[in-house]
């Protein structure tokens, strides 16, 4: 994968918004990330200006590209540590991620249970909420709930609208577009798709814009 290819976790890797321990994480291939995701990563931190994680970075790039990438690859996202259940029994998911780093959270968004992406999605750090949506592990049905969430940040909705997988699932579709959180532009974008019904619905909405629900008027009157 290249380095300039288009996600929203490399985007964020690109434009020098994510942390030291972060990104030194990320180096060291214990995120959990997508293997292609892994790569682009690996790529931009190459060139880290912090002499560690660049050496990381390039350390791990050069296993994932020999003739034993794969193993490399397999046993450095192995290195990520199963939670100690024992110690962190008696807390809910809420509490042990409140004491957790931005870090710790973003490698939980990518490795966690269905529970603990439902609380990261609404993390206040930007990257921790992406990385939910950048999990192997998440489901339609998942990205159909947080599209319904007006508790997420618009970032959130805004990737969501603009992954063509998630927008070939009707329901996804329908969430987003109704949710008065989703950015104008991807909405109206996404009202001609929506059947009679869910148009209706919007029609007489109150708390959708102004000009979303006008332009959902507009298509249920016949054009004379």
């Amino acid at each position: 994968m290249e380095a300039g290819a288009a996600t929203p976790l490399l985007d964020f890797f690109r434009r020098n918004q994510v942390d030291r321990d972060i990104r030194l994480m990320a180096a060291q291939c214990v995120l959990g990330l997508r293997p292609s995701e892994q790569e682009g990563i690996l790529e931009l931190l190459a060139d880290d200006p912090d002499a560690e994680v660049a050496e990381t970075a390039r350390t791990h790039l050069r296993a994932m590209t020999d003739a034993s990438g794969a193993n490399a690859r397999g046993q450095a996202e192995g290195l990520v540590p199963p939670s100690d259940e024992a110690e962190e029994g008696n807390k809910t998911a809420l509490e042990r991620i409140a004491a957790m780093s931005p870090a710790e959270r973003m490698a939980l968004a990518m490795r966690g249970t269905r529970e603990e992406r439902g609380i990261l999605i609404r993390d206040s750090n930007k990257i921790v909420a992406i990385a939910v949506l950048s999990s192997p592990k998440i489901t339609e049905s998942e990205v159909e709930n947080i599209a319904k969430m007006a508790n997420v940040s618009e970032d959130v909705l805004r990737i969501i609208g603009h992954a063509r997988a998630w927008m070939k699932n009707y329901a996804i579709v329908s969430a987003l577009t109704k949710n008065p959180k989703t950015p104008l532009a991807i909405s109206l974008n996404l009202l001609p798709r929506l059947i009679e019904k869910d148009v209706k619905s919007l029609a007489t909405d109150r708390n959708i814009s102004d000009v979303l629900r006008i332009a959902a008027r507009k298509k249920l009157t016949p054009i004379k």
